[in-house]
């Protein structure tokens, strides 16, 4: 533990947030390949098992942001920790953190088990689409204990500075999800064809294997942090501290599937191509910003150690690197989706009137892939310095309280493109606000 602080502390920003942006980002494009795999699959049954896979996006979403939420507040309070030289107080937020995400794996049970149906009931009613929706949704939420403990001990990894076994924790898991997903589905090897089922499954495995390998390599490697659970009492103080990150950043998390649920509704009354295209479009961006979010995941322990440590130059050397990084990242997905939507699409073996509709929304969407790097890094930045409400209400400019009521009027007006619109706008406000946030915050520090 004591290299990695003092690599935080003192190794020359570029070298050192290239090192531990890279795991992150190589495991989160693994993530990207197998969702879009998953989609690619379950493609070859029709349409209708698009759609249900689309409409079941929200649900996951909800989970990861729960994992990613209680992950990234562990990982800032381990960090900061660390950077102010408390060690006993990181052992402590990392045990704690381990305990909620067993109480998280027991409430996404229930969810499953009673919410599903009814949420996805709101959103189309064709009997074959439900079924499927539901089919895939039991599994992958009444299940997701797998990927909420992996995102957990990663997270418990960045914090220490070791992002290269977490990409081999995710790596596993995908390559897992990528095999067993042809064979489930389709009922190759004697296996039974399984259909969305299939889909469902393979994924659940990949992160129970991904979750297996985590919890072996972390009681061999844990980076220095010592949890003892023997007679372990939850501390009010630090469960406080946690979730005064954690609810900020699942909120934010979840935004997405909040967003996917609404626009579904508005969408699907106008067509259901546009409702697959979207679910489409949300599997495809992951490919932009799934790396951009790489490099904010290994900014965010360097920032919380310096913000611990006090050490305002790095903190401005960090924030810096980082936007100029995530906006060439930004700047490549921009001439992809704008230049080349039509072979995209074909990989989803999209009709005359998806593939029409899919390349228009690519490129309205792409033209604010470069605006948007100021708002995902500073984002970032919030929640790393402790500042969770600030970062909630950047993420709540980008993906909700501008795009919703916007795609209510627009819709009338400019059809399916006015909601494509909304997504640039949205961003564009996004950045401001956030640069007038950060611009405070560091006057302050």
């Amino acid at each position: 533990m004591k290299q990695s602080e003092n690599q935080m502390g003192t190794k020359a920003i570029f070298p050192l947030l290239m090192g531990m942006s890279v795991p992150p980002m190589i495991s989160m494009l693994i993530q990207s390949l197998y969702n879009i795999v998953d989609s690619i699959f379950v493609a070859k049954l029709g349409e209708e098992a698009l759609t249900a896979v689309s409409l079941a996006y929200p649900l996951q979403n909800l989970v990861l942001a729960v994992a990613v939420g209680l992950g990234v507040a562990t990982n800032a309070a381990i960090a900061r920790n660390l950077g102010a030289k408390k060690s006993e107080e990181a052992n402590d937020a990392a045990a704690h953190g381990l305990v909620l995400t067993g109480v998280h794996s027991i409430f996404f049970i229930l969810l499953g088990i009673f919410f599903t149906k009814p949420f996805l009931q709101m959103f189309t009613d064709n009997p074959t689409v439900l079924e499927w929706s539901c089919q895939y949704s039991y599994i992958v939420i009444c299940l997701s204990f797998g990927s909420l403990f992996h995102i957990e001990i990663e997270k418990m990894f960045q914090a220490t500075g070791n992002m290269f076994l977490p990409m081999i924790m995710q790596g596993v898991g995908a390559i897992v999800n990528i095999i067993l997903d042809p064979i489930m589905i389709f009922g190759l090897f004697g296996f039974p064809a399984m259909g969305v089922r299939g889909a469902a499954t393979a994924t659940i495995l990949g992160q129970f294997s991904a979750c297996m390998l985590s919890i072996i390599l972390f009681c061999r490697h844990s980076g220095g942090l010592q949890i003892h659970m023997k007679g372990f009492r939850m501390k009010g103080r630090i469960v406080r501290q946690l979730y005064l990150v954690a609810v900020p950043s699942t909120v934010m998390m979840s935004l997405p599937s909040i967003l996917i649920g609404v626009l579904n509704g508005i969408l699907g009354a106008v067509s259901q191509t546009a409702v697959a295209v979207l679910g489409v479009y949300f599997k495809l961006q992951m490919f932009v910003y799934m790396p951009a979010n790489g490099i904010i995941q290994g900014m965010r322990p360097i920032i919380s150690y310096n913000y611990g440590a006090g050490a305002k130059k790095r903190l401005h050397e960090t924030i810096k690197v980082s936007v100029l990084v995530t906006a060439v990242i930004m700047a490549v997905g921009t001439i992809l989706f704008m230049g080349f939507p039509e072979p995209v699409l074909s990989l989803f073996s999209a009709t005359e009137e998806m593939q029409k509709m899919g390349a228009q929304a690519l490129r309205i969407i792409g033209t604010g892939f470069i605006v948007s790097t100021l708002g995902t890094v500073f984002a970032g930045v919030f929640e790393s310095m402790g500042k969770g409400i600030a970062s909630l209400i950047v993420s709540l400019l980008r993906q909700l309280v501008i795009i919703v009521p916007c795609s209510l009027m627009l819709i009338k007006v400019m059809g399916v493109a006015g909601v494509w619109l909304t997504f640039p706008v949205s961003e564009a406000v996004a950045a401001v606000v956030a640069s007038i946030f950060l611009y405070r915050m560091m006057k302050k520090i």
